[in-house]
């Protein structure tokens, strides 16, 4: 995964304001207007430097508040390879172990192992002339890959 950061001082006691603001990159799965998936990658950046809890020191803290999520993990087996299909509802996707790879109808495929996250909203996609619908995802080498998924009934703020 990787992590960026915007221009500011920083320093080592965890205190001050002028640390380092993160960012978190993320793949973003999503649908064009003629019903086409895509992959673009996109970054999460409003983190405040705050306490979780007072009074734990403070640490870089970026929400993103939606109602209606469920949390499930699924555990996909050696050599699995799903059939073209749709995220069923927007849904952030964090492999906890193991490689997995997602392949949009526009032809780019993205390997993502253990903490690489993915954000699915290619709902509303339309077949194309092969029929494929969504996007096809699959595991990667000889584990299984586990993943956390957070799933919405509406499709949250990304920004």
């Amino acid at each position: 995964m990787n992590h960026s950061s915007t221009q500011h001082k920083y320093t080592q006691t965890g205190h001050s304001q002028d640390q380092l603001a993160p960012s978190l990159d993320y793949w973003y799965v999503w649908t064009d207007q003629e019903g086409v998936s895509h992959q673009s990658r996109r970054q999460m950046q409003d983190f405040q430097l705050q306490s979780i809890s007072p009074p734990a020191s403070p640490q870089w803290l970026g929400q993103l508040k939606q109602k209606g999520a469920t949390i499930s993990f699924t555990v996909m087996p050696v050599g699995w390879t799903g059939a073209w299909h749709e995220n069923p509802k927007p849904q952030w996707i964090i492999p906890l172990s193991g490689s997995w790879f997602v392949e949009t109808m526009d032809g780019q495929r993205v390997e993502m192992g253990v903490g690489e996250i993915s954000f699915g909203a290619d709902q509303n996609t339309q077949a194309d002339a092969q029929g494929r619908k969504g996007h096809l995802s699959g595991t990667i080498g000889s584990e299984p890959a586990v993943l956390m998924l957070v799933q919405f009934e509406e499709m949250p703020s990304l920004e």
